[in-house]
Parts: C-alpha cells; sequence; structure tokens
C-alpha cells in the first residue's frame, strides 16, 4: 500500500514547496510509493479534511514554515496528531528561518511599519488589521499575529529536522525512502546533513591567515580558489553543518548558515563570535571592537536564520 503525506506551508516564502518539486523526475519515485492526502500549496484539500482523519493517519507530514500565528501553530497540532512522523522541512521550522528576525522587534512596531510608515503606503487613518470584522451580517476572522516568531519544535514534538534555506532537494527525497523503507534514523536526527561543518567539506584553500578587515560582497572581487572568510567575507562555514553540496560557497558567495548549528551548540550566532576572536589580527579590546564594527549589523548577521532558535529568543520588551 502506498504511504499516506501531507505537506504544509507555515510562516515561509515557499522555497521548501517549491525543492519538493525540483526533485524533478524522482517525482515520479514519490508518487509511485505515496499519497499526498494535504498539500494546500498545490492541491484543493481542506483542514476539514484533515480533522476528519484518523489520529496517526498520515505516514509522513513534511512541516516547512515557522510559527507565526495561531493558524499557523493550530494546523501544527493538528498534523502532529494525525500523523506518524513529523518532519521540520527548512531552515524555518527548524530554527525559525528568516522569519525568526520579526523577534527583534515588537508585533506593534512590525505593524506599525508595514501599514503606516512605509514609503509605499497611504494610511492616514492608521488602520492596521484587525482580528476579527463583521459588514453585513458576515463575520470576517484572520489569524492572531503572535508577537515572537517560534520553531516548529516549540510548539510540538518533532521526530525530525530537514535543514537548509531551502532544502537539498535530495534530502526531501532520502527522507521520504527512509519511511517507506522502514530505515528511519533515531528520533530527533537531522536528515541529509552531516556531523562535520562546511568548513571541513570546503575545498578552498586555507592559509590559516588573521583577518584584518571585513568586506561585503559587492565590494571585492573573490578569489573562487581561496577561504572567502580570510578573504575578509563573513562566511558562517566554521559554525554550520555540512550537507548543502556548498551550494552558495560555490558560486562564490559565502555561507549565511541556513543549516544550522552542529550537535549541542546551543547558539549558532555566539559560536560564530567564538570562531572569529580566534583568527582576527588584532589582540586589543578596541581594535577588535572596531573590526568587528565593519561587520553590517552582526546580530542579525550571525543570527539570520537561528534568532528563534537562540539562547536570544527575542528582543527583550
Amino acid at each position: 500500500m502506498k504511504l499516506k503525506a501531507g505537506i504544509y506551508w507555515g510562516a515561509g516564502c515557499g522555497g521548501c514547496d517549491v525543492a519538493v518539486l525540483d526533485v524533478h523526475e524522482k517525482i515520479l519515485l514519490v508518487a509511485e510509493k505515496m499519497d499526498l492526502l494535504f498539500w494546500p500549496i498545490a492541491l484543493d484539500f481542506k483542514y476539514d479534511d484533515v480533522r476528519a482523519m484518523d489520529d496517526g493517519e498520515f505516514d509522513i507530514v513534511l512541516y516547512n514554515g515557522a510559527v507565526r500565528n495561531s493558524e499557523n501553530e493550530e494546523i501544527a497540532h493538528l498534523l502532529r496528531q494525525k500523523s506518524k512522523v513529523m518532519v521540520a522541512l527548512g531552515a524555518c521550522a527548524h530554527l525559525g528561518g528568516l522569519i525568526g528576525m520579526a523577534n527583534f522587534h515588537t508585533k506593534e512596531d512590525l505593524l506599525k511599519r508595514v501599514y503606516v510608515d512605509s514609503e509605499s503606503t497611504v494610511n492616514e487613518e492608521g488602520t492596521l488589521p484587525q482580528e476579527y470584522w463583521e459588514e453585513a451580517g458576515i463575520p470576517l476572522e484572520l489569524p492572531r499575529l503572535y508577537g515572537t516568531v517560534k520553531t516548529l519544535d516549540q510548539v510540538v514534538d518533532v521526530d525530525y529536522y530537514i535543514p537548509g534555506c531551502p532544502p537539498v532537494p535530495e534530502q526531501i527525497v532520502n527522507a521520504l525512502v527512509a519511511v517507506w523503507d522502514g530505515n528511519l534514523p533515531p528520533k530527533g536526527s537531522v536528515i541529509g546533513a552531516g556531523s562535520r561543518t562546511l568548513c571541513d567539506e570546503c575545498s578552498r584553500t586555507k592559509e590559516e591567515k588573521e583577518i584584518t578587515e571585513f568586506k561585503r560582497t559587492s565590494e571585492v572581487i573573490t578569489d573562487p580558489e581561496k577561504c572567502l572568510l580570510e578573504q575578509g567575507l563573513l562566511c558562517l562555514g566554521p559554525v554550520t553543518r555540512e550537507g548543502c553540496g556548498s551550494r552558495c560557497i560555490n558560486s562564490n558567495v559565502p555561507c549565511r548558515g541556513c543549516y544550522g548549528p552542529l550537535e549541542g551548540v546551543p547558539d549558532q550566532g555566539i559560536r560564530m563570535l567564538s570562531a572569529l576572536a580566534s583568527v582576527l589580527e588584532p589582540k586589543e579590546e578596541e581594535a577588535i571592537d572596531e573590526l568587528i564594527s565593519q561587520i553590517p549589523d552582526p546580530l542579525r548577521t550571525l543570527h539570520r536564520f537561528s534568532v528563534a532558535a537562540s539562547i536570544l529568543r527575542r528582543k527583550k520588551i
């Protein structure tokens, strides 16, 4: 019998759903082995269809996107109840992702910026979205926007993680194959990524040079053979899991950290600060501060994908 699968899009950009389609001809293998019973972005299934299912009827659910509002949370609980295996797919479900950077602001500040203060907005009355509205006796309701972005495992129990922004398509297929072959790793495992850092798989030449300055990619023509970090470009390869195939680095772009930290590292950004401290040329505190100031917005740059899963979690209000 075919396995029963579901895919859900929480707070995210849709890139993970595109990655599912990017398996190309292997989609035929997926179609041969399983039936997609729920995929709102591509198929016409409703929440009530899921509610009517038996508990555990899904063999596997891939949940991508962070938990940003009450709808994301409600469906996360619903799909957890209806599935045997719940997978956090992509950086947003895994670590909070880019969506998690909203945690550096209050909900009120974000709404005001988007609906009142943005350069393209004309909203003289300062009207903000309402969670509930009734017009001509017809009730309209929007999901409640939360003040804090959460990772999937901060809301429900998660069995496995597939990292990346977006994940490498082959890893998605491998996860599905593992389910129908009954060859799953221990619960809590990160599927498709290795146990080493991206630096360990990187083929660029490292000269153990100390860093004297930081540059933006737009300010320099990079040497495609040499370590990007040693060229003064902030590359998070030293603190990021291998497994992506070095896609960014092979395109001459520094790693941004979307595959997340290694096992046992509670804060990817703080670990990167520690790694930088060991390779900076200046040793005096004042000179170090001056060098670090060359990094645009260090807090967000070092926690680009991992704020919601970090020790920081969010800005203190």
